[in-house]
């Protein structure tokens, strides 16, 4: 009897076991199912949700379900810009989930979460599967090509704008409003307004967007931000506007809902009067009204609608499309191709005046998720493509760039930086390229020149004079792209010419040029002027120094000179006097070879009847001397042996003094 007691609560235990087994299979069948259903029509948020209830209570067995349900709250995570994305992906991959794109994705999720080589990984196992995959390619292309990159940012300066950005909340896709740029409008999911209250998209997990405006007052602040006046926002998703030229014409992006999900996404019209905005119409661009268009950019003559969409015809993903705006239809649609479009998403675009388009891409070789791009249209009709680089790009999303005007200035969207994911709206600005030449102008002892004259003229038209401070210095700011020619002049002193050219710089830069010029009145040393032991021959030493002597009197075309060259005491005095000769003569010589006419030279050899007689500069400079001494031979052969050598090595030397300044002048 005890025996078949305890055999009935055995069975009893393993009917309830199989029973709870059951039930559990059939409630995460029934999640699964559920889950599906909001994935199907696009309620990612509420389905990502469902898919990790469901994946948790799935049995690891159920390795097949397992792998999609993984993958499916991936694909959800992703598209509502959540991290979970990633481990979600390796469970599908761990489960060994059939499609291969999971491969792709999980790599395209590493990418922009800055793990290059586990992305170039799986990259790889994708494209071993699907060799002419372009996301694929791109995706692998990019991982090795960050470091590079990161290397070689662009000059633009960005920084998160406080005056359009609210914790909690979304606020993205900025435009100006009209062309005095003093109005800013936006897409943002914050409160409409204190009475209305706002419940969580399905399909994002946040409130559907609405358009704000926000103007520069009389301070010049951006002023807080308003619900846009009239009957633009709705209980729908509005956002991602456009304006024309006078800020009077409207177009942006509407999603209406359903309880079945999103019915649609279209492009509405509005004209403003009065200072509000009128009833919007829907714009028709494809025959087939369920054909979703969105993302709205105008080009500067307004006929022109560029708009985004995933119409069949395009490149793969989200495409971007324009079409010719006819009495309230647009017509005439084209894809833009595969220069600009992808098999990814290619949305947001913007059309500045000189029909330059900037959009972001998630198929293009980037950092991760959207990147900005710029395209320049060429003249037989292709593309120019590029990315933007950072710091505009990261690895986080960027989109919806605005300029203001023709300026390098304005706003773009990015999430970078938000530990929630939320989209802001961030400043950039090129800074305009500074180019400053600064100097001083002085003697050949470094003696200040006050009162010296700066002459300066550019291949842009500019002839410009300074005259120098007490100080010696002059300053000119300068044009970019343009080559400049500069002199300095001085009574009693020679000119001196110099030249710079700001032609093809990327950045600002401060030329800083001296003008060392010399006494017209007096002898002037040549520096750097050497010859060979004992001989007349010039060494190669000599050549900065002989140039400088060329260039001085190509500055100078009216003045003829005397060449002399000195020895020391040393040695028999007509040697040394015939020896120095021919080294004067050998300056002269090269003179003629550099170009320069016989008759504006004479040389002459001194040997060593013209010791040196010490000048200001040179006591402070040789503190064993005095200024006023001569140093001849008496004076030498009372100084220290080491001071006797250093005094010979000054009396060696070579100089020219001007003779006449009147050379060919009429």
């Amino acid at each position: 009897m005890t025996n078949k007691i305890v055999t009935n609560k055995i069975a009893f235990l393993i009917l309830v076991l199989l029973s709870a087994i059951f039930f559990a299979a059939c409630s995460s069948a029934a999640r699964v199912a559920k889950a599906d259903k909001r994935y199907a029509v696009g309620e990612y948020f509420v389905a990502g949700d469902l898919y990790k209830k469901a994946y948790s209570a799935l049995p690891s067995k159920q390795k097949a379900l397992r792998g999609k349900v993984a993958f499916r709250q991936g694909e959800c995570y992703r598209l509502t810009n959540q991290s979970r994305a990633e481990q979600a992906y390796s469970n599908a991959i761990r489960n060994k989930y059939a499609d291969s794109t999971v491969y792709l994705r999980y790599a395209q999720v590493l990418l922009k979460n800055e793990k290059y080589a586990d992305a170039a990984k799986n990259f790889t196992l994708f494209l071993a599967k699907d060799t002419s995959n372009i996301e694929a390619q791109n995706g692998l292309l990019s991982t090795k090509m960050i470091d590079e990159w990161k290397k070689t940012p662009s000059k633009y300066a960005v920084k998160r704008s406080s005056e359009f950005n609210v914790s909690r909340s979304s606020s993205f896709s900025p435009v100006y409003m009209g062309s005095n740029f003093d109005a800013l409008v936006f897409t943002s999911t914050r409160q409409l307004n204190k009475k209305t209250s706002q419940k969580n998209s399905p399909i994002t997990g946040i409130p559907n967007n609405n358009i704000f405006v926000s103007r520069i007052n009389v301070a010049k602040k951006w002023e807080t931000p308003e619900s846009i006046e009239g009957e633009v926002n709705t209980v729908d998703d509005e956002g991602a506007c456009a304006f024309g030229d006078d800020g009077k014409l409207m177009y942006f992006t509407r999603s209406t809902f359903t309880p079945n999900g999103e019915k649609g996404t279209d492009i509405f019209m509005s004209n403003r009067a009065g200072g509000t905005w009128g009833t919007p119409q829907k714009i028709k661009i494809f025959k087939d009204s369920t054909i979703s268009v969105a993302h709205p950019a105008l080009s500067t003559d307004g006929l022109t609608l560029y708009f985004v969409s995933d119409a069949k015809g395009g490149k793969g993903g989200k495409d971007i499309w324009k079409g010719s705006l006819v009495k309230g239809e647009c017509k005439y649609i084209e894809n833009l191709g595969s220069e600009i479009n992808s098999p990814g998403d290619e949305m947001f675009p913007t059309v500045r005046a000189d029909g330059s388009l900037y959009f972001s891409s998630t198929g293009l070789p980037g950092f991760g998720g959207l990147d900005i791009f710029k395209a320049l249209p060429l003249a037989d009709g292709a593309w120019q493509v590029e990315s933007l680089g950072l710091p505009i790009n990261s690895s986080a999303d960027e989109f919806g760039m605005t300029f203001a005007g023709k300026s390098e200035k304005g706003f773009f969207s990015s999430n970078r930086k938000d530990s929630k994911g939320n989209d802001g709206i961030w400043a950039f600005e090129l800074p305009e390229l500074a180019y400053i030449l600064e100097g001083k102008v002085v003697d050949e002892k470094g003696i200040i020149i006050p009162d010296a004259i700066v002459r300066l003229v550019s291949s842009s038209g500019i002839n410009a004079r300074v005259q120098t401070k007490k100080d010696g210095v002059y300053r000119f700011q300068l044009d970019k792209d343009i080559d400049c020619v500069m002199q300095a002049s001085a009574r009693g002193y020679l000119n001196q010419k110099n030249s710079l050219s700001t032609q093809g710089l990327t950045s600002s830069k401060v030329f800083k040029i001296d003008f060392t010029l010399s006494n017209i009145s007096k002898s002037s040393q040549m520096d750097n002027i050497f010859y060979e032991v004992g001989k007349w021959e010039l060494t190669s030493a000599s050549e900065a120094g002989l140039l400088s002597l060329v260039k001085l009197l190509n500055d100078n075309p009216n003045i003829t000179i005397e060449i002399s060259s000195h020895t020391d005491y040393v040695g028999n005095n007509d040697a040394n006097k015939a020896l120095s000769e021919k080294r004067a003569m050998s300056v002269v010589n090269y003179l003629i070879r550099a170009g320069i006419v016989a008759e504006r030279l004479t040389s002459v050899g001194y040997g060593e009847e013209k010791p040196v007689i010490v000048d200001e500069a040179m006591a402070l400079k040789y503190t064993f001397l005095k200024e006023n001494d001569v140093l001849d031979e008496a004076s030498l052969l009372k100084m220290a042996p080491e001071q006797q050598e250093k005094a010979k090595q000054i009396n060696r030397r070579t100089e020219f003094r001007v003779v006449k300044t009147t050379y060919k002048m009429k």
